[in-house]
């Protein structure tokens, strides 16, 4: 495999200022690390706070895994991580050897849970690498405030002066890490415009919420660790609840479906065949068709036609991983896109997705006011992978969509599989 052949890491490929830029953060940390290691007792209090700490990190990522993975997916910007509560957190609770442990396993837990071993491996490794500085960064400046302070820094951070303390570290962890990130972005795009390789100035008010949170975790988990679950869920409430509805509007929703429109899903799926180009990795893609669609709508009405495509929308995340992407394509049409998956495997999901439509039950109301539960649904799917199908999206798209036509007019209810080179039809209904 190409990312495990150290040769053909796509790290080389970068112009040498960049790499070689990258690469002496990734060796500052590891020197910073080594040297820093067994300067700082750790005590079984500092184990305690550190399993309560990593158990709430990786809840978290497994909790918003889905809408991480969507906002990491763009380029050229920086990657706004709501870890940064545990990282501050840890700050003032733990030594640097756990601070940086921490780091380590969240963004291993990350790696393989959120971005399933598919994010460029020396950009994580990079990433984290500015994370370990900016806690290092932040530990010396409370070592400064209180040079003779023998625990946890939470505990001593009292009064206005504590207050400046948390301040100043805060300030400074953001600057070492967003100013070390921000210079490997403007190496890799320098022709890009500075507002996008900033990145937008919420992100900035999101880190101070984060710092901010991160605090008050400190404070409670040292002096009341059982409080943890609470501040768990306030975490999680915060991030989820004010996250959401920015993706939502970002990704311009479709009303009736709940799922993301065709435009946005097109712009997303372009990013990810990128991606996937540069990890020489797969990319599947699905084009489902209701079958008789229009029947319904002219037996029940077209309220109970938008409660049938509401349920299929539901039917098909639920038949998906979370982080593949469903959209609505148009009128009964849905596209699914599948990250990591090859020929064998998308035909083996496209069938569990036919399957799942088949066995639907949808309770609804028909144009008479009367109750009734539509049954006997069917799709039809095409089915096509990146590269194998073709290279990019448009023509990948185009035999998707030759294959879904073959299986309207073969029978219905059934799968067909694309082909490299899609052959000529006439539009039909």
């Amino acid at each position: 495999m190409n990312r495990v052949d150290p040769r053909r890491w796509r790290l080389w490929s970068l112009p040498r200022g960049v790499t070689t830029y990258v690469l002496a953060v990734i060796a500052i940390t590891l020197l910073a690390f080594v040297t820093t290691a067994g300067l700082e007792p750790v005590t079984r209090w500092d184990w305690a706070w550190f399993g309560l700490l990593a158990g709430a990190a990786m809840i978290h990522l497994e909790a918003s895994r889905g809408i991480e993975r969507l906002r990491e997916l763009g380029e050229g910007t920086p990657y706004t991580h709501m870890q940064s509560t545990w990282f501050f957190a840890a700050v003032l609770m733990l030594p640097l050897p756990l601070q940086t442990a921490l780091i380590v396993i969240s963004f291993t837990h990350e790696w393989f849970r959120v971005f399933h071993c598919r994010a460029i491996a020396h950009r994580k490794v990079f990433s984290a690498s500015t994370v370990v500085l900016a806690v290092a960064a932040a530990t010396l400046v409370l070592h400064a405030f209180y040079p003779d302070v023998d625990g946890p820094f939470v505990a001593a951070l009292t009064g206005p002066y504590g207050t400046v303390a948390v301040l100043a570290a805060g300030l400074v962890y953001r600057a070492v890490n967003y100013l070390l990130v921000i210079g490997a972005i403007i190496a890799t795009h320098p022709d890009q415009p500075a507002r996008i390789s900033l990145g937008p100035p919420s992100d900035q008010l999101i880190i101070a919420a984060a710092i901010g949170l991160g605090y008050g975790i400190a404070v409670f988990a040292v002096d009341r660790p059982w409080s943890m679950p609470i501040l768990l869920i306030t975490v999680l409430a915060l991030h989820l609840g004010l996250l959401l509805p920015q993706l939502r509007e970002a990704s311009r929703t479709d009303a009736k479906t709940g799922l993301v429109d065709a435009a946005w899903w097109t712009g997303t799926a372009e990013r990810e065949l990128e991606r996937a180009g540069r990890l020489d990795s797969p990319v599947g893609v699905l084009m489902l068709d209701l079958d008789h669609f229009k029947h319904i709508n002219d037996q029940y009405g077209h309220l109970a036609g938008d409660a049938v495509l509401r349920a299929v929308a539901d039917t098909l995340h639920h038949s998906v991983r979370s982080y593949d992407l469903v959209g609505r394509w148009g009128g009964e049409e849905f596209v699914i896109l599948l990250p990591g998956i090859d020929a064998p495997e998308i035909a083996d999901t496209a069938e569990r997705v036919r399957a799942a439509v088949s066995v639907l039950r949808v309770a609804t109301t028909d144009r008479t006011g009367t109750r009734v539960t539509i049954t006997g649904l069917t799709a039809s799917l095409g089915a096509g992978t990146y590269p194998a199908t073709a290279t990019e999206l448009s023509p990948l798209l185009l035999a998707v969509d030759d294959a879904l036509y073959r299986a309207k007019h073969g029978g219905r209810d059934q799968v067909q599989q694309a082909g490299t080179v899609p052959p000529a039809r006439t539009p039909t209904d």
